[in-house]
């Protein structure tokens, strides 16, 4: 058990719950199957509309064009770099418990949320192990009329989290951790 991820998840444990297992998802930056994609993607936005934005400073354009221009620059710098940075402290602050009741998912940059999976109720369950065994544990199935993008866009793209599954994130020996919540299932 991670010692950080197992004190700040026992504060959410009810009376005479306890805790079988706690982790966290890697740390750094990290590169998801989707990037194959977004990356080459974000590449192109960012460097069209940083053209645009100096055609627009350069042509004596009136100021609303540098400034409307600006606000997509941002979003490009953002697509191409920012989000690794934005996925990386939010997986700095995100900590994973289980209980034989259920399994607990403490984060949050600006505040704590804590999202509880009452086990007993849990539908399906989705591993994906890498080569190292690590992995990600996703906690049901996606859900809302974008539920076909959960396969392409990763958790750290802005606003897909409200249509993905709560997950246990790239965590350590992700076989193991699967394997406990099957057993809590089956009792």
């Amino acid at each position: 058990m991670d010692g950080e991820a197992q004190m700040i998840v026992s504060s959410e444990l009810s009376a005479g719950e306890k805790l079988l297992w706690s982790g966290r998802p890697r740390t750094g930056i990290r590169l998801s199957k989707a990037d194959v994609l977004l990356i080459p993607f974000s590449v192109m936005w960012c460097a069209g509309v940083v053209y645009w934005e100096k055609n627009a400073l350069s042509s004596g354009a009136p100021d609303f064009f540098p400034l409307f221009g600006l606000m997509f620059v941002v979003v490009g710098l953002y697509f191409v770099v920012g989000r690794f940075i934005a996925d990386a402290f939010r997986r700095g602050k995100t900590f994973y418990g289980l209980t034989p009741q259920r399994a607990i998912i403490v984060s949050g940059i600006f505040g704590r949320q804590v999202k509880s999976v009452a086990l007993a109720s849990l539908g399906e369950i989705t591993v994906s192990e890498r080569a190292d065994r690590s992995g990600t544990i996703s906690l049901g199935s996606p859900s809302g009329l974008n539920a076909w993008a959960a396969g392409i866009v990763p958790p750290s793209w802005p606003g897909a989290a409200r249509y993905l599954p709560p997950m246990l994130e790239m965590i350590e020996d992700v076989k193991t951790v699967y394997e406990q919540i099957r057993a809590q299932q089956r009792k």
